[in-house]
């Protein structure tokens, strides 16, 4: 086995280390409840399952883009499908509420 070929070999075993410990982490993360609707939380920050324009009231929330929903917001967290403002929730990844934040892969506002 040349240096080159050795190189490699390690470099290969150390990624798959490394995606192994992330496969087994994500896998044990605790799996929280789903956020109701009706949750007085939920209530209070507007916040529906299913975001598109007939659930969102564009009147009463002029800020809200098609395309935005939880998946693309700031606050959302990947790895468990949860948001700081609903601790201990999951909330749903098509999701939306009025405190959406502009991720790095969220739509902009036409116009």
């Amino acid at each position: 086995m040349n240096n080159t070929t050795r190189r490699v070999f390690f470099m290969q075993v150390a990624a798959g280390t490394s995606v192994l410990a992330a496969t087994q982490a994500m896998a044990q993360a605790p799996k929280l409840p789903v956020l109701n609707p009706t949750d007085p939380a939920a209530v209070g920050l507007a916040y529906v399952a299913v975001a598109n324009t007939t659930t969102i009231n564009a009147t009463k929330f002029p800020k809200y883009a098609t395309g935005q929903n939880c998946s693309n917001c700031a606050l959302y967290v990947t790895a468990t499908g949860g948001c700081p403002l609903f601790a201990g929730k999951m909330v749903a990844a098509l999701g939306w509420c009025s405190a959406y934040a502009p991720g790095a892969n969220a739509p902009k506002k036409a116009g």
